[in-house]
């Protein structure tokens, strides 16, 4: 970009900075909102809010700023960097300040109005990270008899914890979303200690099958503080990430609880703690954490089916979350019931591994984008070696991204979607004639959406779409299983199919389900749903959110916060949970929005 159009485009966001800024100093909502089109999006995460809504329209502003501007207290709305124009809309990451802390944010203005806004706030003032000129100096120079080392330090830390001194946050899982989180945590000084019913950092992704490997790409991946190293693989192999997690835990000294799983939790309103219950090693002990995180995955337990006459299969059975290799299917007929994302990587993995016949059951249709596509168009912009050519860092890509309402995001899908299957004509053409069946969602936004509604419906083509066009492996679509008998399935068509091994890539509860069985029904239903933004799509019942439902905020349970997601939004979210959890151990006064 040249100077003239540089100094053009930084003019033009500056002048909207300063109408902005005065009507903020003039306490007038109505004048903010002028500043707006009349259909314009404010995203806000934490900064004005204490929660994560979005805004939509006028008039849900005015009444946010009415409620909270002189609480609030923003001033200095500033610009970073220089400003871009993409396709007539000018952008500009920002920053500012209020009563509670420093913020980041990203401004979109079509002409002399603001189409949408994201404020994040980014450190709590008084509160900030321990990093730079506030790091740790490891050491107090001098001669001092008796003193600790780091590693007494950590051992100690290690020793105490749960016997004679209680964590603050009691993080339930230790994944990615557990680990980013528990980072985050440390470094904002909060005492933190991560369980997990795995024995080490790393084995939910290393206990999986076989041939799992991470289908987003590394550029999208990266864990808080700790970017992966430049000759990473694109697409990050399951144990190689296994490894990754478990050395991030020790490199940013994390408190880890292995073999030690959560049982049982109860909330004491007159204590203002938990009471958790977790057996480690096979011996119960009791924690009574202040704050209470459930880092356990995006999704519940195993959603497994049950079948009239199982107990008749002479083959074996299993659930995806059991299966670890093709080689269970080695000269045997294999049926894999389901066609998302674990389903076609199994039925990959037997046929490679030598199954007689491998036969996926679709029962509803599914969206199947190439990899090397959807790579292009859907992260190519953000997230890709030419991002970061063009400057586009990790941090500036996440707030592009967090910046686009889910509404505006589901629309720019669809016209993304019509790209993805123009490029892809050829291979779904091939699916369709081998009995598979397509469908790119409801309102056509395709498996982006697909992934924020229900986590489900769809596969990233690495390979499996091809050996189903080729025939290597069959599919009978539009049926579902009704009963077993000895020699295999019977279906809802009338027809049966024989089977030695049959797999259950019939995917997981919701969350709700976990904290139904770690909790109470009672918790649980006041709760509801978790996963979805009430697009009033199937799986995704409304009404509208706008805004991921019970994630990363507050929620109907006092002190409990549910943290999941891929790498992506482990990375992202964590920050904003760690910061909510830091106010309230600080007893910063807070009004939730």
């Amino acid at each position: 970009m040249d100077q003239i159009t540089a100094d053009r485009l930084n003019g033009q966001v500056q002048d909207w900075l300063d109408r902005f800024n005065d009507a903020l100093r003039a306490g007038r909502p109505e004048k903010v909102v002028d500043q707006f089109v009349e259909t314009g999006f404010w995203r806000d995460v934490l900064a004005f809010t204490w929660n994560l809504r979005t805004f939509e329209g006028r008039g849900e502003i005015r009444r946010m700023l009415e409620a909270r501007l002189s609480e609030v207290r923003p001033e200095g709305f500033s610009r970073s960097g220089d400003a871009w124009e993409t396709d007539g809309t000018v952008g500009a990451l920002v920053e500012f300040q209020t009563r509670d802390g420093a913020g980041v944010g990203l401004l979109r203005l079509q002409g002399r109005e603001a189409v949408t806004l994201l404020t994040t706030l980014d450190s709590l003032v008084g509160h900030e990270e321990r990093k730079g000129d506030r790091r740790r100096k490891g050491l107090v120079h001098g001669a001092i008899k008796g003193r600790e080392t780091w590693l007494d330090l950590r051992h100690r830390e290690s020793q105490e914890f749960g016997v004679t001194r209680q964590p603050y946050a009691l993080i339930v899982g230790g994944g990615q979303g557990g680990l980013a989180l528990a980072a985050r945590l440390r470094r904002l000084n909060v005492p933190a200690l991560i369980v997990e019913k795995n024995a080490r950092p790393g084995d939910s992704w290393r206990n999986r099958y076989r041939t799992l490997v991470l289908h987003d790409p590394v550029w999208y991946d990266h864990m808080p503080y700790l970017a992966f190293p430049d000759d990473w693989p694109v697409f990050t192999p399951k144990d190689k990430m296994g490894d990754w997690l478990e050395a991030y835990a020790k490199i940013m000294e994390l408190n880890f609880w292995g073999s030690a799983e959560c049982t049982r939790a109860m909330y004491k309103q007159a204590t203002g703690e938990w009471s958790v219950t977790v057996v480690r090693n096979g011996k119960p002990a009791e924690l009574r954490p202040k704050q209470l995180i459930l880092c356990t995955g995006a999704y519940g337990p195993p959603r497994i089916p049950e079948f009239e006459g199982a107990e008749s299969f002479r083959g074996q059975a299993l659930h995806s979350s059991e299966y670890q290799s093709g080689e269970i299917g080695r000269g045997r007929r294999s049926v894999v019931i389901g066609s998302n994302t674990s389903g076609h990587d199994i039925c990959a993995d037997l046929w490679e591994s030598g199954a007689t016949e491998v036969t996926m059951i679709q029962r509803s249709p599914s969206t199947v984008v190439r990899s090397d596509t959807l790579l292009d168009v859907a992260f190519g912009e953000l997230y890709s070696e030419s991002a970061l050519a063009r400057g586009i860092s990790t941090r500036k890509a996440d707030l592009m991204f967090a910046s686009l309402p889910i509404a505006v995001l589901a629309e720019l899908q669809i016209g993304a979607t019509e790209i993805m299957k123009e490029r892809d004509a050829e291979l779904l053409a091939r699916l369709k004639s081998a009995g598979f069946l397509l469908d790119f969602g409801c309102d056509g936004s395709g498996l982006v959406m697909k992934a924020f509604r229900t986590g489900s419906g769809y596969y990233i083509d690495v390979g499996c779409s091809e050996l189903i066009a080729n025939g290597s492996i069959k599919v009978r679509s539009g049926v579902e299983p009704v009963r077993f008998q000895p020699s295999g399935l019977v279906l809802s068509d009338g027809s049966s199919i024989n089977a030695e091994v049959v797999v259950y890539a019939t995917g997981y509860h919701t969350l709700q389900e976990t904290i139904r069985g770690l909790i109470s029904e009672e918790v649980a239903e006041a709760i509801g749903h978790c996963w979805g933004y009430g697009s009033g799509t199937p799986g995704d019942p409304g009404p509208w959110q706008g805004e991921m439902r019970n994630l990363w905020k507050p929620i109907a349970q006092e002190a409990l916060w549910l943290h999941g997601g891929n790498l992506h939004l482990s990375r992202f979210y964590s920050k904003f949970l760690a910061l909510q959890i830091k106010a309230r151990m600080e007893g910063t006064p807070l009004k939730v929005y």
